[in-house]
């Protein structure tokens, strides 16, 4: 019997009996736990940092002089494009290597691949480079979204792994608040040269980076990772170092684990396995995922797409003023995990997560009525965003919590990896093909429709999630879907 001190390895079968995971729920939250939320979860802020600098930018990029030969259709069009196609990309090649050889060697590689094409794009001397770099830059990010989701939620205790989930997606929206101002700046010809400001923006989330990176090379692989794969010896170490260095920084005993689990260790699991378990076993969550990704997807991309477009068509708003109103609905965005996230692992994820999907789209419903009545001045339909988008912004993170925690943890990052691909691929493909042509035409009924979809389709997946979400709140991530691996088919409570 494996106890809090030792693993047992049962000789000649391949199994291990290990109380880790119990142990890491248990444990109350520490300087440790500090160090992998800054060194894990900052990251989101570089990919906030990137779309909106990129957004800001692409007019100075189109001006003669900028030193790049591109147009402001090409950087806002097939730069993004590619950026999002680099994302789904990455998501789903680094995801399955994720699974495979582990989270540590996988969240070091996806954040120097970022750096290394960020750093590329600010040498840009033509536009086919330019879309290089924005498409490996995508493919870094995706990357990262697989390897750090999963990564975090296997290392946070169950207590606040949803509140902490919450708030590191949600952080996304202090790097685009940082880029709106950044771009401000950085632009201004007065301070830095035409073909000189932009440049700098780039090595400036270069830099930030950088010191992600040295602070992310102590993120130890996560203990559930090494146990499952047959390093049960490097995850006991681990663990009983993290109980020691908590006990003395608390001062302290640890209350005991709440009990064990028996795994077969195997070094990795081929595709039709995963595809088995998720579409097969887990079918209805599988629904949930899809259904809480897409809705995501098309009610900020109803609202965001056109965001410029809407304000300067229909309120006489200067394009060098947009990035001010973006800043308000960037802060509101960040607030809304921040202040509802401890209600997900409180009063629960099914009435949290569809109760934050059924309010934003109803609120943007009746933003549409309101727009569409002419009820609204660029102020009042900017704070009405801001409302709607403190409720989505919880929402759109919880799809990631969701599809991270209620699949088994040998499928975990690839499960990650594909819901964000097709989540992405539904905001970046179809979602622009649909609000360009509806928020640029200049004509209010559609713009209108545009809102009417986007609040459709998340009170849709909202309504999915009444039925389908799962009370996953304060429960060990091995009893919301037990590992393939494990002995047992069915662990206590498991719900499929």
């Amino acid at each position: 019997m494996a106890t809090d001190e030792t693993l047992e390895t049962t000789a000649g079968t391949g199994t291990v009996t290990t109380s880790v995971p119990a142990r890491l729920d248990r444990l109350p939250w520490s300087r440790w736990h500090w160090m992998i939320v800054i060194g894990l979860g900052t990251v989101w802020i570089l990919d906030g940092l990137e779309v909106t600098v990129v957004g800001n930018i692409a007019g100075r990029l189109a001006e003669e002089g900028s030193g790049l030969p591109i147009t402001s259709a090409q950087v806002t069009g097939t730069a993004a494009a590619l950026y999002v196609a680099g994302a789904c990309s990455g998501a789903l090649f680094f995801g399955w290597l994720t699974d495979r050889y582990g989270r540590k060697k996988l969240f070091i590689i996806t954040l120097a691949v970022y750096l290394g094409a960020t750093a590329l794009t600010a040498l840009s001397f033509s536009s086919w480079w330019f879309f290089a770099c924005r498409f490996l830059t995508g493919f870094g990010i995706g990357g990262e979204y697989a390897a750090i989701n999963s990564a975090i939620d296997e290392l946070i205790p169950s207590k606040y792994r949803g509140r902490i989930d919450l708030i590191i997606n949600g952080s996304f929206w202090l790097g685009a608040v940082g880029g709106s101002l950044l771009s401000i700046v950085m632009l201004d010809t007065d301070v830095f040269a035409l073909d000189v400001g932009w440049r700098l923006t780039f090595a400036l989330g270069v830099v930030f980076g950088l010191a992600i990176l040295l602070v992310r090379r102590h993120v130890p692989e996560s203990p559930r990772w090494q146990f499952i794969h047959g390093q049960g010896g490097k995850a006991e170490k681990l663990v009983s170092e993290v109980e020691e260095g908590i006990r003395a920084e608390k001062g302290t005993e640890l209350p005991p684990p709440a009990g064990e689990i028996t795994i077969h260790t195997r070094r990795s699991i081929g595709f039709g396995t995963i595809a088995r378990t998720v579409f097969s076993r887990y079918r209805k969550r599988a629904v949930l995922g899809l259904a809480l990704f897409i809705g995501q997807a098309f009610l900020y991309n109803a609202i965001t797409f056109g965001f410029g477009a809407i304000l300067t068509t229909f309120f006489d708003v200067g394009t060098g003023s947009t990035g001010y109103y973006f800043a308000v609905i960037a802060v509101g965005n960040f607030f809304g995990p921040l202040l509802l996230g401890r209600f997900f692992d409180t009063v629960g994820r099914r009435v949290m997560i569809s109760g934050t999907y059924i309010l934003s789209g109803l609120l943007l419903f009746v933003t549409a009525w309101l727009f569409g009545g002419g009820h609204l001045s660029a102020t009042t339909l900017t704070a009405c965003w801001c409302v709607v988008l403190f409720f989505a912004s919880a929402g759109a993170s919880s799809a990631y919590l969701t599809v991270s925690e209620v699949f088994p943890m040998e499928t975990r990052a690839m499960a990650i990896a594909f819901f964000y691909a097709i989540g992405t691929a539904a905001g970046g493909i179809s979602g622009p093909l649909i609000f360009a042509r509806l928020t640029e035409s200049g004509v209010v009924a559609d713009t209108v429709l545009a809102f009417q979809i986007g609040a459709g389709l998340m009170t849709l997946a909202g309504l999915v999630a009444v039925l389908l979400a799962v009370p996953a709140e304060r429960r060990a991530l091995e009893d919301i879907a037990v590992p393939l691996s494990a002995q047992v088919t069915t662990a206590p409570g498991e719900r499929e």
